[in-house]
């Protein structure tokens, strides 16, 4: 997906992985770039993802210590739904970016029928996937889910609108489910199969998260 939306030639420039995690992506990332950077906040992950990349650094995605029009190409893999501000975030990234590079954005669907995230009930987090909180009213979803947002497409739209971007492409894509499949092979691929054939369909509205990849103007 990457490679066709983001596209070689901005893959294999300056890449910045805004939440880097452990470098799993960084690591991948190896095949294309010449210099990758990372961002990430809990000490432990950094020092691992060090091993993937030119350097790591500890910051938060609202005030990023870089230049304007630094970075080629940027991920933001699961991350905006966490942030204190998803919109400075978003700027932020966009002024890092070069004009005429690209960033893709992975976030949770609303409509997804788990929220992945856990829930607090009564006082208490409790941890898994919890079936149809994301369909409550948003007052009573973000009860239980204060600790994570997830987006519908125009609550996304409204994050880059003003800024000077255009979107390559928008959609809703399903998980990579390789805990059902190393358990149970064949149902795994099945699940698999069919799932990834919803996506270019309007079935793609319960997909698991939103993908998004913009291109900054020259300005």
């Amino acid at each position: 997906m990457l490679e066709r939306w983001v596209g070689t030639e901005h893959l294999s420039g300056r890449v910045f992985d805004n939440g880097c995690g452990l470098g799993t992506w960084l690591d991948a990332f190896g095949r294309y770039g010449h210099q990758r950077i990372g961002l990430e906040l809990e000490v432990d992950r950094a020092v691992q993802a060090m091993a993937f990349a030119e350097g790591v650094v500890q910051a938060v995605g609202e005030t990023l210590p870089f230049a304007d029009d630094t970075f080629d190409f940027i991920l933001s893999n699961e991350v905006i739904e966490h942030v204190v501000d998803d919109r400075a975030c978003v700027a932020e990234m966009v002024r890092t970016l070069k004009p005429g590079g690209r960033i893709a954005i992975f976030c949770p669907n609303r409509w997804h029928w788990m929220e992945q995230h856990g829930i607090y009930w009564r006082g208490e987090y409790k941890f898994g996937n919890i079936p149809m909180v994301n369909y409550l009213p948003t007052v009573w979803r973000d009860q239980l889910a204060p600790h994570v947002r997830a987006y519908t497409r125009a609550q996304l739209r409204t994050l880059y609108r003003e800024l000077p971007v255009r979107e390559v492409t928008i959609s809703r894509i399903f998980g990579g489910y390789d805990n059902i499949e190393g358990r149970l092979p064949n149902v795994g691929r099945l699940l698999k199969k069919t799932l990834y054939a919803l996506e270019p369909t309007p079935f793609n509205v319960l997909g698991l998260s939103h993908f998004v990849v913009l291109e900054k103007g020259n300005i």
